[in-house]
């Protein structure tokens, strides 16, 4: 069993919001400001307070800056602190990799090497704090993985120390790459420093995974809005291990027919219409008949209760006088589908496992298509998008299969699926 936390961003994220979530479900204020202090001793004070935002209840973290002293600081020098300070390796490995984030979304925004980035309100005492913070609250949650869903990252434009900007701000946008994203109301909704913690302490975006709820959490933001309430929630729980799946062994029956006369342009729908019919796989193998004839021959693999009727489709569809057919044992991996967000719409991702694991996960080339054609896209471009999202969801090879796998192609709502292939 893993002790697993996954994190509501439906209203948007910040990083005083998850800091409140988290100490919301049970991380003790006063550890989480030791370690703190670690980092940055006699700088800043955290206190928590209940709250009310759009009638529901929560709790808004205050972080009280003591000193007047906020200098620019580098990747560098922030990376030095938190190595100087006292802390538990995992809190420190996780400030690391969220500052890291930062620092390579900053650095990209502004055209410049990683090195050379020097963070303004993200360096400053109180988002040094979130970020510490939040990796000491984890740890003391005992949180073994993170997940999330959606993040709602609003619209408009905001003023910042660069003057008037869009709505998600630049170094959000580059943070969310490969994330599923929302607009979710006007203003901003998810700072740099809320979307880092997000992507760089989430394993992957997914909607709720199945958990033993032990505890739950929400974070206040500033703003008090009648028609949202916002706050980000955290549910924490016991993940259970995907239950073992072993290669399945089955009995198939291979139909094949030699073709030396059929007209080539025929073919694509022959095959077309076997797999509609119910084929497991149908392909052209090409070959050379008597008298140095150039032919092809018709495989079609099949379950033994289908063989009769695709045989019968093959003679009414091909020139053929005839259709031989084997009996091959088969082993094969558990396959399921898993669909991703690609702008804006869904695509299906085939995803091969065992034993509980990803092996392999390839977006449906069919669907790849029509997405492209939809958009008036490169079928190239999309398709390096479509793999993009599956890896952001946490579709890699060793990973465990993710909840919500779809047995078949077919949606709910859709016509008749395409038959798996064999």
């Amino acid at each position: 069993m893993t002790r697993h936390l996954w994190i509501d961003a439906s209203a948007g994220v910040a990083g005083d919001m998850l800091l409140g979530a988290l100490v919301d479900a049970g991380a003790e204020l006063a550890a989480v400001q030791r370690s703190v202090e670690a980092v940055i001793p006699g700088a800043v004070r955290l206190t928590a307070d209940p709250v009310l935002r759009a009638g529901q209840r929560g709790t808004k973290v205050e972080v009280e800056v003591l000193t007047d002293d906020q200098p620019e600081r580098h990747w560098s020098d922030i990376e030095a602190m938190l190595e100087a300070a006292d802390l538990p390796d995992a809190v420190r490995d996780r400030a690391r990799r969220t500052f890291n984030q930062l620092a390579e979304a900053e650095a990209a925004v502004h055209g410049i090497a990683v090195a050379d980035v020097h963070f303004h309100e993200v360096g400053a005492l109180d988002s040094i704090a979130d970020v510490v913070g939040v990796c000491a609250a984890l740890h003391l949650l005992e949180v073994d993985s993170l997940s999330a869903g959606p993040v709602a990252v609003g619209s408009g434009r905001i003023r910042t120390a660069h003057g008037d900007i869009g709505v998600p701000v630049p170094a959000v946008v580059r943070l969310a790459a490969g994330w599923r994203v929302v607009a979710g109301g006007r203003g901003e909704l998810a700072t740099p420093t809320g979307m880092a913690l997000v992507v760089a302490l989430s394993e992957r975006c997914e909607d709720l995974p199945p958990l033993l709820l032990q505890a739950s959490g929400s974070g206040a933001g500033t703003k008090d809005d009648p028609d949202r309430a916002n706050l980000t929630r955290v549910l924490i729980g016991e993940l259970a291990a995907p239950a073992p799946m072993t290669p399945t062994r089955d009995t198939v029956t291979v139909l094949e027919a030699n073709v030396d006369d059929l007209d080539p342009r025929l073919w694509p729908g022959v095959l077309t219409a076997l797999l509609a019919a119910g084929a497991l796989d149908a392909w052209l193998v090409p070959i050379v008949m008597k008298k140095g004839r150039p032919a092809h021959t018709l495989a079609v693999l099949a379950r033994p209760e289908d063989a009769d009727r695709l045989a019968d489709l093959v003679l009414t569809q091909t020139t053929t006088l005839g259709v031989r057919r084997s009996s091959w044992e088969r082993t094969t991996l558990q396959r399921g589908w898993f669909d991703v967000a690609v702008d804006a719409d869904l695509v299906a991702v085939k995803v091969a496992s065992r034993d509980g694991r990803v092996l392999s996960a390839t977006p449906e080339f069919a669907e790849v298509a029509q997405l492209a054609a939809a958009t008036q896209q490169p079928e190239r471009a999309v398709l390096v998008r479509a793999a993009a999202a599956a890896v952001q969801a946490g579709l890699l090879s060793g990973a465990p299969v993710p909840d919500g796998l779809r047995t078949t192609l077919e949606r709910p709502g859709d016509g008749p699926a395409d038959p798996p292939v064999g």
